[in-house]
């Protein structure tokens, strides 16, 4: 029923129905901006959201209905919010402390796991929340960052045993 009411409004938004794209982002805004507070952190949760939005919209006359809307939608998030991180590793410090980092998040659901996703190093955690949580691929991730498949394998293996380590510490 939602794939209905999705490719209608998609179709009405992309003839510059503003209506209709409301109605798309309240039915997506949530996974969006869960996408977002993993990848880019719970403070740059909502404006990471918001581009996408706004990406969403310039777009809508690209959206064919090939694939569900939610799809479509959910690709475009996900380049969107890589070049946010890209953009935001490049303007910020990199050598913030930890416990500065830790200090700053606020993180929704399971405080612990929010928490140590947002300390695990960018590379780490893109691959991380792309396999583990929005099930991507290995060849999927690797055609979104640019890196060969094996890299995706071993970046995700060193990000699962970082956060099993962060983890273990706040238990002990």
């Amino acid at each position: 029923m939602t794939a209905g009411l999705d490719l209608a409004d998609a179709r009405l938004a992309a003839a510059g129905d503003a209506e209709a794209f409301g109605r798309l982002y309240w039915r997506h805004a949530a996974r969006v901006k869960a996408l977002a507070r993993r990848l880019l952190g719970p403070a740059d949760a909502e404006d990471g959201t918001q581009e996408v939005f706004v990406r969403a919209w310039r777009r809508m006359d690209q959206f064919r209905g090939a694939s569900a809307f939610g799809t479509w939608l959910h690709r475009l998030a996900v380049n969107v919010l890589l070049r946010e991180m890209e953009r935001s590793r490049r303007h910020s410090a990199s050598d913030t402390p930890l416990d500065t980092l830790a200090a700053e998040t606020k993180p929704a659901g399971d405080p612990d796991l929010e928490r140590a996703l947002a300390l695990l190093p960018a590379g780490l955690r893109e691959v991380v929340v792309l396999h583990d949580v929005e099930s991507y691929t290995h060849d999927e991730i690797g055609q979104l960052l640019g890196i060969g498949r094996s890299a995706s394998k071993m970046r995700l293996h060193r990000g699962r045993s970082a956060l099993r380590g962060m983890l273990a510490n706040r238990e002990s």
